[in-house]
């Protein structure tokens, strides 16, 4: 299999340079991981084989490493030894589909920092980084999002609206931090079902749908239209459309 060797400029809100290296094999996760964290600021370069992987990061460094166990070259674990070898310090998350107990130990114990299983979804994987980069000294902790009377803190994940604490599910806070990072960004159905189901979601994709209408309902957003249904396209925060008035 050819390697895949794609590195683009951060498109992202947050102003952000740090280098992600994911190493991934299919072509799915890995650009919805290239896209999802160009977003979030980050400058990505994805490979397909543990060893362009390894040559990348020997060549460009990086400030944290995406690893897919199951690669079509070197098993995951061989890179995974490989790196930590190299540097005590630089974070890895491992990234398959092994879930079981014995994996994830056998992971952390070649030097992974955390394990993500698959199916996930990107606001669970992005939090991950978040963390494992905080902990390794490199960022800092995610800033409180504030648009049209509502405040959303990543860290507590506590939501208040004219300060008025509000009880989201965790699909509901995943969406609207996803909106409230990224205002007046339009997101499809097929986006919001990958970074928020995650990227191997099969089931009914009206789940999207019911999911924004409760969270509509919460916000007091069904008359005011805070969230924009783009129709034909998807759905989009619009907070200079319509303030949000108590």
């Amino acid at each position: 299999m050819k390697a895949i060797d794609d590195e683009r400029a951060p498109q992202g809100d947050q102003g952000h340079d740090w280098h992600v290296v994911v190493i991934e094999d299919e072509p799915t996760i890995a650009e919805s991981l290239r896209v999802g964290l160009t977003y979030e600021g980050m400058r990505v370069t994805v490979a397909s084989e543990g060893r362009r992987g390894l040559q990348i990061i020997e060549e460009k460094g990086a400030d944290l490493v995406i690893l897919d166990l199951m690669l079509p070259d070197i098993d995951g674990m061989v890179v995974c030894r490989r790196l930590r070898a190299r540097s005590s310090a630089l974070p890895i998350i491992m990234l398959t589909a092994r879930g079981e107990v014995q994996d994830r130990v056998q992971g952390l114990q070649q030097g992974a920092d955390d394990y993500v299983v698959k199916p996930f979804s990107f606001d669970e994987l992005l939090a991950r980084v978040q963390a494992v980069l905080r902990r390794a000294g490199i960022a800092r902790a995610p800033a409180v999002l504030r648009v049209a009377g509502l405040t959303l803190d990543p860290e507590t994940r506590e939501v208040t609206l004219h300060g008025r604490q509000l009880e989201l599910t965790p699909t509901e806070f995943a969406l609207l931090e996803l909106f409230m990072r990224h205002p007046r960004r339009v997101f499809t159905r097929e986006t919001l079902l990958s970074r928020v189901w995650g990227f191997t979601y099969t089931g009914d994709s009206n789940i999207v749908e019911v999911h924004i209408s409760n969270l509509r309902e919460k916000i007091g957003d069904h008359e005011r239209k805070l969230i924009r249904t783009i129709y034909g396209v998807g759905y989009s925060l619009r907070p200079e459309d319509e303030p949000m008035v108590a």
